[in-house]
């Protein structure tokens, strides 16, 4: 909601004695600009289930140490509620202002009695979901904006179990955080003063190497990388992936490492690509430049906060391919069953998960290895959630692989969140066993096409920036509720399931349209969560790539003037 008390709101600000002297000097330069003073004061930041999200710089709707400090104050207030360790672990990544706000959260956590365990550098998303379960914490806070741009920042809050926080859980923080003044409603307690104290503590070595312990007992076939020579370029995207990712893989042995120079150090600007995100090719053009130049079987890049990973496979003309994260889930499930099958380690009754926009081709591979495949929704939380029901009736075992089409993969129940450590270690051991067999990941992904169809996933999105953009997001999935479309390019709709009815779907409510089309194509209609955009996620099937490509784009064509 807008709040007409934006400029006084703004004036208070100027008039405060700001903290960090980056806020001070903004608000000046603003301020005979009321459309700036409106985009900055108008509204909140919401606290959802992901936390928050925004771009950094001053004001109540952007991402700066005091949205932190009231944030924090209004998690505190709900862990004072929640008994147990009366801990909190914290994470950070490479973005701008990650560990200032990691610290400011640290801070307030301390002054409010609850211990803190926060990383002495950077580390990724799966290693806070790690240590917030290692510590028995209350919670977890990542302080990070996952592959947003570099102005954007943000803080991803946990709960126990080391999942995204539970909506009901959220909804108390945020009516914690709306009890409290932004700008004096934090206790704070410095953090050099906490670590004296011992309320504030750095993660312990124990900690990390039990993660990697952890992530390389979910090896498939242990030691097969030893000797396969695989040659490798890796792509942090100047993000925090770099310590752990080389760890794990130079333990399992992969030796021929080359990381892209210009993208190996943290750095919140990211100056070589604008939209540091493994599924965009911009992102990954300097590994594959690399990678050519080298001769590399195989280039990973992975996104800032490291729980997803991108990669490009070498083909037999010397020429690589980027596969899609559909392709990259479809290949590991097929590898972890065949594998788990073969070395005698797949458990009794065996559970995957993916979301319900992820390849279907995902649910004919899984029934082919008599692996009950779960479609959750959209967010990894809910592939957590499976895995949380799994633990609770003693069967956590029966997880063996969780993933989301935008890169997320997860391999064992150890984390709650997608982890592109996992990902790159069963991705480099999937190439290397591929290679002992005279093979190759292409190769395999096109037997797999061969055996069960050629499925073509994507993804298209339609942008709605501004204060009026969430509105208009709003009146166009009104419209398609009120008004359904019949057909698109002439393939008649034969079913659509609308995932905010939860008594037809079995699922939690979510502001999702699928569209199941005559010939067994599928388009996907879902405002993201994280972002101000439409996604469009449209399914075909062909007797070859053209086919099924020509199918995507006439239903491409046909979506366009609706989310126009």
């Amino acid at each position: 909601m807008v709040s007409k008390m934006y400029k006084e709101m703004f004036d208070r600000w100027l008039a405060a004695d700001l903290d960090d002297p980056d806020l001070k000097p903004e608000l000046e330069s603003v301020k005979d600009d009321d459309a700036a003073i409106q985009d900055r004061f108008a509204v909140a930041l919401k606290f959802g289930t992901a936390g928050l999200r925004g771009v950094i710089g001053a004001g109540t709707n952007r991402m700066n140490i005091y949205v932190v400090r009231q944030a924090t104050q209004g998690l505190a207030n709900w862990v004072k509620t929640q008994g147990g360790s009366q801990t909190v672990a914290i994470s950070y990544d490479s973005r701008i202002k990650s560990d200032v706000f990691a610290r400011a959260a640290a801070e307030v956590l301390a002054a409010n009695g609850i211990h803190v365990r926060i990383y002495k550098a950077l580390m990724p998303v799966p290693a806070l979901s790690f240590a917030t379960r290692y510590y028995h914490c209350n919670a977890g806070i990542m302080v990070t904006a996952s592959h947003n741009p570099a102005k954007y920042n943000g803080y991803k809050a946990y709960g126990p179990d080391g999942c995204q926080m539970t909506d009901e859980a959220a909804d108390v923080v945020y009516a914690e955080i709306q009890k409290t003044d932004i700008l004096t409603g934090a206790a704070i307690l410095p953090f050099e003063e906490g670590l004296e104290k011992g309320i504030i503590e750095y993660v312990g070595d124990d900690c990390i190497n039990a993660l990697y312990e952890a992530i390389e007992a979910r090896s498939i076939r242990p030691g097969i990388c030893k000797t396969a020579g695989l040659k490798l370029v890796y792509s942090p995207l100047n993000g925090s992936g770099l310590v752990p990712v080389t760890h794990v893989l130079k333990d399992i042995g992969i030796t021929d490492i080359t990381i892209v120079p210009e993208q190996k150090d943290p750095d919140g600007n990211f100056p070589t690509c604008p939209y540091p995100n493994p599924e965009i090719f911009e992102a990954l053009r300097l590994g594959l430049e690399l990678a050519e130049k080298s001769g590399a079987d195989l280039m990973l890049a992975t996104d800032p906060d490291a729980d997803r990973v991108g990669i490009a496979v070498k083909c037999k003309d010397g020429s690589y391919e980027l596969l899609s994260g559909n392709e990259v889930g479809v290949l590991l499930l097929d590898y972890i069953c065949a594998g788990r099958i073969e070395q005698g380690t797949m458990p009794k009754n065996p559970v995957m998960c993916k979301s319900i926009v992820s390849t279907p081709l995902a649910d004919a591979v899984a029934e082919h290895y008599g692996v009950e495949c779960r479609n959750v929704l959209t967010g990894f939380k809910w592939i957590g959630d499976q895995i949380a029901k799994l633990e609770a009736a003693g069967e956590v075992d029966r997880f063996i692989f969780g993933f989301e089409e935008s890169y997320g993969y997860l391999a064992g129940p150890y984390v709650r969140d997608k982890d592109a450590i996992i990902g790159s270690m069963l991705i480099c051991e999937m190439a290397a066993y591929y290679r002992s067999k005279g093979s190759s990941i292409k190769e395999e992904l096109e037997r797999i096409y061969s055996e069960y169809g050629r499925y073509l996933n994507k993804v298209d999105s339609f942008e709605f920036p501004g204060l009026s953009g969430m509105d208009k997001m709003a009146g166009i999935m009104e419209g398609l509720r009120k008004d359904p479309p019949k057909e698109f390019a002439g393939d008649k709709v034969v079913k659509v399931t609308d995932y905010e009815k939860p008594e037809e779907t079995g699922l939690p409510a979510a502001n999702v349209l699928i569209y199941k089309l005559e010939s067994g194509a599928t388009v996907v209609v879902r405002p993201s969560g994280t972002e101000p955009k439409i996604k469009t996620y449209f399914t075909t099937l062909g007797k070859d790539l053209a086919e099924a490509q020509a199918k995507k784009d006439a239903l491409a064509e046909a979506v366009k003037p609706i989310l126009a």
